[in-house]
């Protein structure tokens, strides 16, 4: 099952350093991320966003892309009939992604010079995700989770949040 993580920084950098961190320790075969999502709130109160899609969707894409072109020179049906099939399935697979509602809600709620981090994991452990944010203490805070309470508690506490 996918673990949704959203967490608000009170620093327009923070989110996007965040997710360097934790993009790190996934290439480093720590855990796996299948979409992430960076807000940030200019001092201006403009609103920018990054949206990545899971490396295996990108790669899925380019080479369902390559191979549609190749099958539609060859054979204009076949390739037509597979090029509606990859795209129904990328399409598919980004729905999966991060909640479009959550992230135009947190949106609404940042401050200008604030930013906003969206993680969703397929995995269970959130060590990394704690780990990498332990350096943002005092600065995140936790908006939204679908993590198990006491995972869930644990990551409010790496971000120095009260927790009862």
């Amino acid at each position: 099952m996918a673990q949704l993580i959203a967490i608000t920084f009170d620093d327009p950098d923070a989110a996007g350093e965040a997710l360097r961190r934790i993009r790190s320790l996934e290439r480093a075969g720590k855990f796996h991320l299948a979409d992430t999502a960076v807000l940030v709130k200019d001092e201006h109160g403009k609103l920018h966003q990054r949206h990545e899609l899971d490396s295996g969707v990108e790669m899925g894409a380019v080479v369902g892309g390559v191979l549609g072109m190749a099958l539609s020179f060859l054979f204009p049906i076949v390739g037509m009939v597979v090029g509606a099939a990859g795209g129904a399935l990328v399409g598919s697979m980004l729905e999966q992604g991060v909640d479009r509602q959550l992230v135009k809600d947190v949106s609404e709620q940042l401050r200008p010079g604030t930013s906003a981090l969206f993680l969703m994991t397929d995995e269970l452990n959130a060590d990394p995700v704690i780990a990498a944010v332990r350096d943002f203490r005092g600065k995140g805070h936790v908006y939204q989770t679908s993590l198990p309470d006491e995972v869930d508690r644990e990551l409010r506490r790496a971000l120095g949040e009260r927790v009862a």
